[in-house]
């Protein structure tokens, strides 16, 4: 090969080396700059939030000691300034609840009264339990400017003449760790909302009452589901409804581990967790950069954390070095976690979006088959096109309709007949030692 054609060969590999990783360069810097964005919307938005949390803090401050008194007995509660529907109320509630070991906490949350007529028997409640929102008490929806914002279909329901609670969840808000997806703990909070609205006078609310929740609300509804019947036999469960629900969390940890989700979901964990169950070990699970950012960023609200997250992702970090359930401690935690609805279960209504990066669609399609198997009365609505975000929004009127012929008392059309849109996910195996 003579010098020319040897300059032209390696002008040429130059050229596409220089293309190739200016395209790299330039997509990281658009990333970087996304994130950033976003950061700095988020913290602008936190400053002018800081007085509004200022004036809050003393309303879910809780008395030390708590009152005496019974899950659902309400401690304070006071009008919600938010845009309602004309002719209903809105009202922040703070209120007694209980640990899965019994032991008395104070949750706050919010409660809607429809206006017109009251039924006999009462009016029914529909429990809210709301999708992941960061654990920093800002980030609690009832002490946001903006405390509808995952509660699109809100007026329909209010429409209907039912009475809505929206926990926050014990330690979102108020004093304390959130248990974030330790089912028991949140299944009491969902369930003690419904409690502390029978104890609202104006609500006129009756015992009947379903849940409809939203990814990590989804796996409260379907804990509430389960714990109902032997936690407040007063009441009666008449359905749950859940959109995107963080459900098969065995297959959902093993397949999202090394993804940039886990830079949200991943430091909420790392604090619940090990606070739930002490014999968790952080330092097997996470990086070191994990385990320096874990509490910072898990006190980070949605917008931000996801900002983070981005970040993180470009810059190719890991926040958990390995599998936890490659463990046999955390796989034990993510099983209990896992919800299981044995046979005559109430009926249960599951949407998923196809285009889900969270809470992804073959887990859900894991979750569906199982229930089937163990004959759940279950109706899916699958939805394409719709991402993580978006499920609630999307399937809103749907669940709303589905509960309203549950209250009714009309026969289901369950779907367990139709096929699967995905091929369910495959659990992990137990390790070692489990």
């Amino acid at each position: 090969m003579d010098k020319a054609a040897t300059y032209e060969n390696i002008k040429s590999r130059v050229i596409r080396f220089t293309r190739k990783n200016w395209l790299f360069v330039s997509v990281i810097t658009v990333l970087l700059l996304i994130a950033l964005v976003f950061i700095v919307d988020s913290a602008l938005h936190e400053l002018k939030s800081e007085g509004r949390q200022e004036a809050l803090g003393p309303f879910y401050s809780p008395p030390d000691p708590l009152p005496e008194g019974s899950p659902g007995d309400l401690i304070r509660m006071e009008p919600l300034e938010a845009a309602i529907p004309a002719g209903t109320q809105g009202f922040r509630i703070l209120y007694l609840s209980q640990r899965g070991d019994g032991t008395s906490v104070a949750a706050s949350g919010m409660v809607f009264i429809p206006g017109g007529q009251v039924p006999e028997g009462g009016r029914p409640v529909v429990a809210w339990a709301h999708p992941t929102v960061g654990m920093g008490d800002q980030c609690a929806p009832s002490r946001t400017s903006d405390p509808l914002a995952s509660m699109s279909w809100l007026a329909e329901i209010l429409n209907r003449g039912w009475v809505v609670t929206a926990t926050d969840y014990a330690g979102l808000g108020t004093p304390g760790t959130e248990r974030y997806l330790v089912g028991r703990d949140e299944a009491r909070d969902v369930i003690n909302s419904v409690r502390a609205a029978r104890n609202i006078e104006e609500t006129a609310a009756g015992a009947d009452f379903a849940v409809w929740g939203h990814s990590q609300g989804g796996h409260a509804a379907l804990f509430a589901s389960l714990e109902a019947a032997g936690y407040a036999p007063e009441l009666n469960l008449v359905a749950t409804a859940v959109a995107a629900p963080a459900a098969e969390l065995t297959a959902l940890i093993s397949e999202q581990y090394a993804s940039k989700v886990d830079w949200v979901i991943g430091p909420e964990v790392l604090i619940s967790w090990p606070d739930a169950y002490p014999d968790l070990s952080r330092e097997q699970v996470a990086t070191s950069t994990g385990l320096k950012k874990y509490e910072e960023l898990a006190n980070d609200c949605l917008v931000r954390a996801g900002g983070e997250a981005v970040i993180r992702s470009a810059l190719k970090q890991d926040f958990f070095r390995i599998d936890p359930t490659d463990l046999p401690s955390w796989y034990g935690v993510a099983t209990s976690e896992t919800p299981v609805m044995p046979a005559g279960s109430r009926p249960l209504f599951i949407a998923q979006g196809l285009e889900d990066k969270v809470v992804l669609p073959a887990t859900t399609a894991l979750f569906v088959q199982r229930s089937c198997q163990a004959g759940i009365d279950l109706t899916t609505l699958w939805l394409g096109g719709t991402n993580h975000m978006e499920a609630a929004r999307v399937a809103g009127p749907a669940a709303v309709s589905w509960l309203d012929e549950r209250f009714q008392g009309k026969p289901t059309s369950p779907t367990c007949n139709q096929p699967l849109p995905v091929e369910p996910a495959t659990p992990p195996a137990p390790p070692a030692g489990s």
